[in-house]
């Protein structure tokens, strides 16, 4: 090849070489990108990295004001998302002001009618939680209640939210079959039987607390412990969740503390004398965040083996610790009498909207003691 040959060859080479350089430059993954990945190969290829890097001369500021306006617009998000909710924002004490809404250490008592549910459902569901739900159910409790709490809990609980039953039993193949609705899933585990009915009332504070500690405080936000001879009637929501949350007595929730069925006995771990109490607390309900039930299940326990080494039985046996935990440790949420009424009473004017209602107590049929 003589050299006029050569000269038109090289040429064209250079000037493929110069297009080929340009076109990558121009393009998402250009050189300089490559140059900084090169220097820094342990960093990602994030969206910040990619607009930290480009000089302004390269894309005249463009690039890096489009990639700061998507960022701000993802932190502005994230901050909504997180952003903690406060209890004025959905909570109105004044709605119901013919009884008690807020206590003494300012916790909600929360009653139809004082919380807004548009709010707490939009709140909740940026937070994508999950809610689990125990409930015991051993010898004829599980013929006579278990399936229907659980085709009613199906029904109200949590609507919307990803729920987890957990469902303890000591009969396994006595278990009713039940279709869950979306994002609900159970999970069954046998426990072993006792001999009298107010142990098994006692030992699920044990049960409980063991579980919590294996794995329900990785697969739950929020838990709530339920007894299994009741109905949901109506929405049991996300008002009802809160760190530690405890349920009024249906039968005491307008009696003055004296008369209380606390326990009375000094020698009794769950003791609480006259003069003391704010409210009686029903123990078929109770629940709040994994950590805040392990600890309330815990120190029940607790209380329950001092009782037997000292040998005496507090006098409503686990709901009786409950309250002396809820005397020393007060809840930050305290659910109305309509999420757990006993229609024995009546309908009052103040149960605007039953949650969840007793079944009728047939213990001649479902306890092996009296």
């Amino acid at each position: 090849m003589n050299v006029k040959g050569k000269v038109i060859l090289s040429m064209l080479v250079v000037s493929t070489v110069i297009v080929v350089f340009w076109e990558y430059i121009n393009s998402p993954e250009g050189s300089f990108l490559w140059i900084y990945h090169s220097k820094n190969p342990e960093v990602g290829e994030s969206r910040i990295q990619k607009g930290w890097w480009f000089p302004n001369w390269f894309n005249n500021g463009t690039h890096i004001y489009q990639e700061e306006e998507d960022i701000d617009d993802e932190n502005e998000q994230g901050e909504e998302n997180n952003a903690e909710l406060q209890l004025s924002d959905w909570f109105n004490p004044q709605k119901r002001p013919e009884v008690v809404t807020v206590t003494r250490w300012k916790a909600p008592v929360v009653w139809e009618g004082t919380y807004n549910s548009t709010i707490l459902e939009n709140y909740y569901a940026k937070q994508k939680i999950t809610i689990g739900l125990t409930v015991f159910a051993v010898g004829r409790y599980i013929e006579h209640y278990l399936e229907e709490f659980l085709i009613s809990a199906n029904r109200y609980f949590m609507v919307g939210h990803k729920v987890i039953f957990y469902i303890m039993v000591d009969d396994v193949s006595r278990m009713p079959l039940v279709e869950l609705g979306p994002l609900r899933s159970f999970k069954v585990f046998e426990i072993e039987p006792e001999k009298r009915w107010q142990d098994v009332s006692m030992m699920r504070m044990k049960t409980i607390g063991e579980h919590i500690v294996a794995h329900i405080q990785h697969e739950v936000d929020f838990l709530f412990c339920m007894d299994v001879d009741q109905v949901f009637q109506d929405s049991f929501g996300v008002e009802t969740l809160g760190q530690s949350v405890a349920q009024l007595q249906a039968w005491w929730y307008k009696a003055d503390p004296d008369e209380f069925t606390y326990e009375r006995r000094k020698e009794s771990a769950a003791y609480i004398p006259f003069g003391q109490g704010d409210f009686y607390y029903h123990a078929a309900i109770f629940g709040g965040t994994p950590i805040q039930v392990l600890n309330i299940t815990q120190e029940c326990f607790k209380g329950i083996l001092q009782d037997k080494k000292n040998d005496i039985e507090a006098e409503w046996h686990d709901e009786s610790h409950l309250n002396k935990y809820f005397l020393l440790n007060k809840p930050t949420k305290i659910l109305s009498p309509e999420y757990c009424w006993d229609y024995h009473i009546g309908l009052p004017s103040d149960i605007k909207t039953v949650k969840i209602s007793w079944q009728t107590k047939e213990y001649n049929l479902v306890r092996n003691n009296i």
